[in-house]
């Protein structure tokens, strides 16, 4: 059973640009009582101070991009991964290098009202990135079907659980 991810926060957004995304999850969330008030705002201005886009191209060269954005844990109120796929790759600046751009076609949101486990909860994401084949990888970034997109974490996202 997995602990992060919940069929009622998985996203497929048709949006043009990150701002909309991220407005219409937090919409959802907000309503679902998940995050705060604050947390739209302080999501933005994070993702301006600390990019979070993630090129896949060293891991493979068939992986579409990727961005973990995220806030700080008084914004929310659970801790969960928010997968999303963005059916319009959508510019985030690169992670690794802040003044690259590059596109992400996957989002992996991260809610974490412990502020102590996101190093883990980034580790765990790149870890199922790692060992999941990656053609298989390849195809489910490319799902567009909340119920297939969970289904696939449920099935290829452990978690390790340090004793």
């Amino acid at each position: 059973m997995n602990e992060f991810f919940f069929k009622d926060t998985v996203y497929v957004s048709d949006k043009q640009s990150q701002e909309e995304v991220f407005e219409q999850v937090y919409q959802d969330l907000l309503k679902k009582e998940l995050v705060t008030e604050n947390f739209l705002e302080n999501l933005l201005e994070r993702e301006r101070n600390y990019p979070t886009g993630l090129d896949l191209s060293p891991v493979s060269n068939i992986l579409p991009n990727i961005a973990i954005p995220h806030t700080e844990s008084e914004f929310v109120r659970t801790t969960r991964i928010i997968p999303i796929k963005v059916k319009n790759e959508i510019p985030f600046y690169n992670m690794i290098s802040p003044s690259d751009q590059i596109s992400a076609s996957f989002l992996f949101m991260i809610l974490n009202e412990n502020g102590e486990a996101q190093a883990g909860m980034l580790a765990n994401i790149m870890d199922f990135i790692n060992s999941v084949d990656k053609e298989k990888l390849c195809s489910f970034f490319k799902l567009e079907d909340t119920e297939a997109i969970y289904n696939f974490l449920e099935e290829h996202f452990y978690i390790e659980v340090s004793a």
